[in-house]
Order: C-alpha cells, then sequence, then structure tokens
C-alpha cells in the first residue's frame, strides 16, 4: 500500500499513530494475499488507495462527500468515493449521481466523465473503508473505520465552513458529531440502485451552494466537463 501523503499525515497528527498506519498497511497486505488464494482480489489496487487523499490536500478541502467502501467488482475502483477512471462503464451508482447532477444544476455531463474534476475544485471523495475485497461490500469497514473517523474530525474541528455530504447510512453515522453550527451537512440516501429514490431529487448540489453562498462564501464548482 502507497504512504499516506505527507501532508494528511502532518494534518492528522496525534489523531493517527505510525503504529495505527502500520497496522493498516499490514491488513491490507493480507488481506490481498487471503483473496488471491482465494481467487478474489481487494479493490483498489494499491497505488489507489490514497488517492482521494493525494488529489485533494488538506488545505484545499472545501468539501467532503462521504461514502461507503469502494466498488467491489473488476476494474471499477479508483480510490475516489463513486468514481471510475475515464473509459471504464460507470456503475448504476454513478450513473444516479450524474444524472442528479443534470437534474440538480442542469450541468450538462459527457459520456466519459469521471468525478476526478471535482477532487481539483476542492471535493474529497472519501469512503468510510479506503479498501473491500471482491463481491463483500463492507467487509473493511471494521479496520478503516478508525482512520477516516480521525480525517472526518480533523476536517470538522476547522473553524472555516466545510460541506459534508454524507451519502447513506455509514456515512451519516461517520458525521454525526460534525458541529452543524459551524459546518454544512446535507444528507441524502445512498446513490445505489437499492436506495436511489431516496437520493433521486433530493439536490445534494444545489443545496451545497445554496448554503455557501448564504454565508457569503463562493459556491463550488461542480462541472465535469
Amino acid at each position: 500500500m502507497q504512504t499516506l501523503p505527507a501532508d494528511w499525515r502532518s494534518a492528522l497528527g496525534s489523531r493517527l499513530s505510525d503504529a495505527d498506519i502500520r497496522k493498516l498497511d499490514e491488513f491490507v497486505f493480507v488481506e490481498r494475499a487471503q483473496a488471491k488464494l482465494d481467487g478474489e482480489q481487494v479493490f483498489p489496487p494499491d497505488d489507489d488507495v490514497f488517492a482521494a487523499l493525494r488529489l485533494t490536500p488538506p488545505d484545499e478541502v472545501r468539501a467532503v462527500i462521504l461514502g461507503q467502501d469502494p466498488y467491489y467488482r473488476p476494474g471499477q475502483a479508483s480510490g475516489l468515493a463513486f468514481s471510475v477512471r475515464a473509459g471504464v462503464e460507470r456503475p448504476r451508482s454513478l450513473i444516479n449521481i450524474v444524472k442528479e447532477l443534470e437534474a440538480d444544476l442542469g450541468h450538462p455531463v459527457p459520456a466519459d466523465a469521471t468525478l476526478e474534476p471535482w477532487t481539483r475544485n476542492g471535493v474529497l471523495l472519501l469512503n468510510t473503508a479506503l479498501t473491500v475485497r471482491e463481491g463483500r461490500p463492507n467487509s473493511h469497514r471494521r479496520q478503516w473505520k478508525a482512520f477516516t473517523a480521525a480525517i472526518v474530525a480533523m476536517l470538522a474541528e476547522r473553524p472555516a465552513p466545510l460541506v459534508f455530504l454524507l451519502w447513506g447510512e455509514n456515512a451519516k453515522a461517520a458525521g454525526q458529531k460534525i458541529d452543524r453550527s459551524r459546518h454544512i451537512v446535507v444528507k441524502s440516501a445512498h446513490p445505489s440502485p437499492l436506495s436511489a429514490k431516496g437520493f433521486t431529487g433530493s439536490a445534494p448540489f444545489r443545496r451545497a451552494n445554496s448554503e455557501l453562498t448564504s454565508r457569503g462564501l463562493p459556491p463550488i464548482d461542480w462541472d465535469l466537463v
């Protein structure tokens, strides 16, 4: 597993020890080896486990989209919550996100667009677990819980308002302690086909920008073109 980016390691400070990182690294190493013996895989690949943190430095975070865990089918997980690489067929959750974006803000989305442009606009695409066993959603949730909780807690301590978009029950649970008087919390159902009716029409992007502008802050650029 690639090293946790130095800027995030520094920002997390005492919330996360070197021993905690080593324990996670050992867990993922052993899981990959066991999965191989079982004829399975662990997603995403080692180089992409910390992709969300690598692409959005801590001092550039303006919003956090909190998901569950990486896509658990081959070729889909990219290390960014809900996103896939260009050229990869969109999973249903991503299809529903794109539809909602178009309906919510009227942004046209190219057929091969990914969510990666958001990372350059200060949107941290973070899952509550950064790895998953093939075909087994939530299989690594327990091992990553403290790690992602530390990230959310660190960001929630910042005095400047951030937007936390919590999609699904895992994300909502992870964001329970966020100070609503300081930060903007926008809750939606998970965009998966199993709960998409609750996600469709929830207007998370417009609600986030409306709250930001009401506080005199610039809106998030949600364009994927």
